[in-house]
């Protein structure tokens, strides 16, 4: 799947699921992902700092960036780093389907 479409369906989904942070100025919306390999959740929140997604790997931490540039480049890291664990194909494809 392409960039632009990741974003487009990303941000689909978001306006869909987000949820407000407390103070109505930040916004967050999940994804979680089980493969054999493990589990992946992305978070992506809004606020007035800008985009920020967060990724976690089997409940741990892996990452934190700001801006869709820093994330594509952060996934391409984590599919490398944990092969089979993130498919932007199968995440996105079903991340359209809920919408």
């Amino acid at each position: 799947m392409q960039q632009d479409e990741i974003m487009r369906v990303f941000e689909a989904y978001f306006e869909k699921y987000k949820k407000t942070e407390g103070d109505r100025s930040s916004w967050s919306a999940f994804w979680t992902e089980m493969t054999p390999a493990g589990v992946l959740e992305i978070i992506m929140t809004k606020c007035p700092k800008g985009t920020t997604f967060k990724v976690y790997i089997d409940k741990k931490k892996a990452t934190e960036v700001t801006g869709w540039d820093a994330y594509f480049t952060a996934m391409k890291d984590v599919a490398t780093q944990h092969p089979g664990l993130y498919d932007p194909d199968a995440i996105f494809t079903e991340m359209a389907a809920v919408v």
